[in-house]
């Protein structure tokens, strides 16, 4: 998607996306890729997500990236967090204790913009892209996180003939086309997400599948 299309999603407060409690297959999975306490963990794409402050609670340093000014200053205003905000080229950095913000565009930051990454946490991001983006967003990552570092991925599968994204269908087939050249793929958990998102029973979809990925490098 291109960046206005987000920025006019935040600006409108049209984020149905956004969950208003922590995720729970994050908390029911995230000690399985046994990332060490102190570690630095990447959320890309992450919107104004109460993940972000879950993972801090652990005891993890968490980067996010995201693009919409809007969402970075509601999520601190809305956590009550004081933060310090620095400007460059590519990103403005806003952090606070442990939180650090990146406000840029995925696709023009740089390793360094980021530092060192132990893990990869990414609820919302893989299914925001359209199929054109996501080979470009799994390279991005990539070169983001030269070292290989494990992904807690969560995706969501449907009848795309049925409904437009965002969030976009993603298959267990396209995870492996993606994944499996660096990274075992271990599917955690896979449950019928329709029943709790009447929603996209409105938008024409007649089944929903979420599902629970650990990418472990090879």
């Amino acid at each position: 998607m291109e960046p206005d299309f987000w920025h006019e999603r935040w600006e409108n407060n049209l984020i149905g996306f956004h969950l208003d409690e922590v995720h729970p297959h994050l908390r029911e999975h995230w000690d399985s890729l046994a990332v060490k306490p102190g570690g630095r963990v990447l959320v890309p794409l992450s919107g104004k997500s109460l993940d972000l402050i879950w993972l801090a609670e652990q005891g993890y340093e968490v980067i996010g990236v995201e693009i919409s000014p809007v969402a970075v200053k509601n999520f601190f205003a809305e956590n009550h967090l004081r933060t310090q905000r620095i400007a460059n080229a590519r990103c403005d950095t806003w952090k606070s204790a442990s939180i650090t913000l990146l406000c840029g565009d995925l696709f023009e930051l740089t390793a360094g913009d980021i530092g060192p990454i132990d893990a990869v946490y990414d609820r919302a991001s893989l299914i925001a892209l359209p199929p054109a983006m996501r080979r470009a967003y799994v390279e991005t990552l990539d070169q983001l996180v030269p070292t290989v570092a494990p992904h807690l991925l969560i995706t969501l599968d449907y009848d795309p003939a049925r409904m437009d994204g965002p969030p976009f269908a993603v298959s267990e087939a396209e995870i492996q086309a993606l994944y499996s050249e660096r990274y075992q793929i271990d599917c955690l958990q896979t449950d019928d997400a329709l029943a709790r998102n009447e929603r996209f029973k409105k938008r024409g979809l007649d089944w929903l599948r979420e599902s629970v990925y650990r990418l472990t490098p090879l």
